[in-house]
């Protein structure tokens, strides 16, 4: 994908029914910008990152942030930041599909 442009993440979203889906909308040295996509019941089991911030921000559906030892609900339009270190996770234990945007710095 060239940048800079405008575009629809959801046009980007892959989704599996084996497993999670990833896309990735921009990625440099500094920064990698992707797409989660997520089919009733799957999850992205909680994990951390050593050096590296995350924010994800649901695009689309419901489900859980699994944060830390803690499980928050989440819908579209929510933000969650998930500092270096600090485990995380998600889980979709909605109904329907459910697309969060990740942003990782500095990229992986």
């Amino acid at each position: 994908m060239e940048h800079p442009t405008a575009i629809r993440p959801q046009d980007h979203a892959v989704y599996r029914s084996d497993k999670m889906g990833k896309a990735t909308l921009f990625r440099s040295e500094r920064m990698l910008v992707g797409l989660n996509a997520f089919e009733p019941g799957q999850e992205h089991a909680l994990h951390a990152h050593a050096g590296m911030d995350k924010v994800y921000q649901v695009i689309e559906g419901a489900g859980l942030f699994l944060l830390d030892g803690e499980t928050l609900p989440m819908q579209a339009g929510m933000l969650l930041v998930a500092p270096d270190g600090v485990p995380h996770g998600i889980r979709n234990t909605g109904a329907h599909r459910l697309l969060v945007l990740a942003i990782l710095a500095p990229a992986p």
